[in-house]
C-alpha cells in the first residue's frame, strides 16, 4: 500500500481538504511495554499544536494532543496492571468450552433422522459456523493478550499459550507478535507502522489511472464497486497481510540489517510473516518465526488426519466455514481500530508516541464485542497506551484517562449495529490521505482521510458539506470531564 518514496517527498504535491460526516472515533487506552519504547523519540513530548487550525475528514477542527504518557499512566489505578494466569486460564478454558459444546451439540442432532430437510440442516450448519467464528474469535483475542504479555506475569505461560491457541486458528504466533509489537510503537506513522497504511493523494490517484489534480472530476463509486473492495477486504485481507504484507509499509530498504534490499511487498518476494529472513523481522528472530511455522505445520497435519479420516467436506463446515468468519473478524475488528474519517496520520517528522496512541478509536459491539471478544473493540485507545493492562480491567482504565485525554479520545456513538454500518462508512469515506490545503508549519506533516464520494466538507475548506444517511456510522470526539486540565 505504502510507496518505497519517503512521505516528506510524496506529500510535496498539491493536496486537498475533504471532510467526511458521520464517524469521528474515540481513543480506547492501549500500551505497548514503554521501557521498550524509551528510545523512540517524542515518548513523552508535548508538541505545540501547529499555527493554523486544521480539520479532519468529518468536518470537525482537529487538535493536536497535549498530554504526556506519564499523566496517562499516572491517572489508571494500581490495580488495572495487575495480571492473574488463572483469570486469564478460565477465559481460554470458557472460550474452548464454547467451542467443543458448539461442536458436540451440532454434530449429535443435526442428522438426517433427527432434522429430515436438507435446507433447514444446512441453515443451521451456517449458524454453527457462525457461532465458531465468534468463539474462535474470543480465543484469537486471548492470544493477542498473550502476545501483549497481559495474560499473565509469566512470559513462558503467556507464549506457551498463545503459540497452542494461535497456531490452532493458523496464525503464525511468534511472527505475527513481532509485527504486532512494531505497529504498537509505530501507530499511524507512514513510514514504520506495520498495517493500515492508507494511500496518498498521489497513490490512490496511480491506483485509479488519474492524475492526482483530477480526482474530483471523478464520479462517484458505485455501491456495487464499493462493496466488492470491501467484501475482497474482509475474506481475503487477513492471508493477504501474512503472505505479502498487504496494508503494511513499504519500507523495507531501511531494515538495519540489509535484508529488506530490493524487497517489496508483494507475492513471492520474501516480505511475508512465515520467512525466518523477511525484512519485517531481524536476525535474531529466527528461531521464533521457526516454532512459528512449526505450529502452524503441528496444525495442518491434525486438519489433514481429520479430513482424512471424517473426509474434507465435513472439515469444511467443522473448521474452515468458522475459520473464514474468524478472518471475517480479525479483519473488520483491526480495521475500525485504525480507519476511521477522524483519524489523523503523521509524516516521521511530527509523529511521537503519544499522538500515535491517540490515532484510534473505540466502538461498541454490544454483547459480542464486550463478552465474547472480550472488549478489544470497546477498549482499544487504552490498548495503545498500555498493552500490558488485562482485558478484564480494560474498562476501569479506560474510563481513567478519559479524563486526561479530553477532547482527544475518540469513540464511535451508536449501539452495537453500528460497528457494522461504520465498515461501509470507513470504506466510502477513508480513501486516500492528505494534509490540509491551508495548512502551516508542523500542520502539513498531519494527514486526514479524503475521498472521491463526495462525504464530508469541501476540498480546502473547513465548512461541513452532507452528511452519509447512514445511522450510527458517525464517530464522535467525546469531550472528557476535564478537558481544560490536560496538561
Amino acid at each position: 500500500m505504502a510507496t518505497s518514496e519517503p512521505y516528506s517527498t510524496a506529500l510535496s504535491s498539491s493536496s486537498s481538504l475533504s471532510v467526511s460526516p458521520a464517524e469521528t472515533p474515540n481513543h480506547s487506552a492501549s500500551t505497548t511495554s514503554l521501557s521498550s519504547l524509551s528510545s523512540i523519540g517524542g515518548l513523552d513530548g508535548v508538541a505545540s499544536p501547529p499555527p493554523a487550525k486544521l480539520v479532519d475528514g468529518v468536518g470537525n477542527e482537529f487538535h493536536v494532543p497535549d498530554f504526556t504518557i506519564k499523566q496517562i499512566r499516572d491517572a489508571i489505578p494500581a490495580h488495572c496492571f495487575e495480571r492473574s494466569a488463572a483469570t486469564g486460564l478460565y477465559y481460554v478454558a470458557r472460550d474452548i468450552g464454547c467451542l467443543a459444546a458448539t461442536f458436540a451439540l451440532f454434530h449429535r442432532y443435526l442428522t438426517p433422522d433427527l432434522i429430515p430437510s436438507t435446507a433447514v440442516r444446512t441453515l443451521l450448519w451456517i449458524l454453527y459456523s457462525v457461532l465458531q467464528g465468534l468463539f474462535g474469535t474470543g480465543l484469537w483475542v486471548l492470544a493477542h493478550e498473550c502476545g501483549h504479555q497481559s495474560f499473565s506475569t509469566s512470559k513462558t505461560l503467556n507464549d506457551t499459550v498463545g503459540w497452542i491457541c494461535h497456531s490452532a486458528l493458523l496464525v503464525p504466533y511468534f511472527a505475527w507478535k513481532i509485527t504486532h509489537g512494531k505497529h504498537h510503537k509505530a501507530t499511524a506513522h507512514l513510514e514504520r507502522d506495520m498495517v493500515y497504511m492508507p494511500k496518498t493523494r498521489d497513490q490512490y490517484a496511480a491506483a485509479v489511472g488519474r492524475p492526482s489534480h483530477a480526482l474530483a472530476e471523478l464520479l462517484e463509486d458505485s455501491p456495487l464497486v464499493a462493496a466488492a473492495s470491501l467484501l475482497q477486504q474482509q475474506l481475503g485481507g487477513w492471508l493477504a497481510y501474512l503472505a505479502t504484507n498487504a496494508s503494511g509499509h513499504d519500507f523495507h530498504e531501511r531494515q538495519p540489517e540489509g535484508r529488506g534490499r530490493g524487497k517489496r511487498n508483494g507475492f513471492g518476494t520474501g516480505v511475508n510473516h512465515f520467512n525466518p529472513a523477511s525484512p519485517l523481522f531481524d536476525a535474531k528472530d529466527a528461531h521464533l518465526i521457526w516454532l512459528s511455522d512449526l505450529g502452524l505445520l503441528i496444525m495442518a497435519a491434525v486438519l489433514h488426519a481429520l479430513g482424512q479420516r471424517f473426509g474434507w467436506a465435513n472439515l469444511a463446515v467443522w473448521y474452515f466455514a468458522p475459520y473464514v468468519w474468524i478472518n471475517h473478524w480479525l479483519v473488520a475488528i483491526t480495521y475500525l481500530q485504525h480507519t476511521d474519517p477522524s483519524l489523523p496520520h503523521y509524516t516521521p517528522q511530527t509523529w511521537t508516541f503519544t499522538r500515535g496512541a491517540t490515532a484510534t478509536i473505540d466502538r461498541n459491539f454490544g454483547f459480542v464485542g464486550r463478552h465474547l471478544f472480550h472488549g478489544i473493540i470497546e477498549t482499544h485507545v487504552l490498548h495503545h497506551f498500555v498493552s500490558t493492562i488485562p482485558f478484564y480491567h480494560a474498562d476501569e482504565a479506560t474510563a481513567a484517562i478519559k479524563p486526561i485525554m479530553g477532547r482527544h479520545y475518540r469513540a464511535s456513538p451508536g449501539g452495537p449495529g453500528s460497528f457494522l454500518t461504520s465498515l461501509w462508512t470507513s470504506a466510502r469515506m477513508c480513501q486516500w490521505i492528505e494534509p490540509n490545503v491551508d495548512a502551516q508549519g508542523e500542520g502539513k506533516g498531519i494527514l486526514f482521510y479524503r475521498n472521491r464520494n463526495g462525504l464530508g466538507a469541501p476540498h480546502g475548506s473547513g465548512v461541513r458539506s452532507r452528511v452519509m444517511a447512514t445511522s450510527g456510522t458517525a464517530a464522535t470526539l467525546v469531550v472528557g470531564a476535564a478537558d481544560s486540565d490536560s496538561e
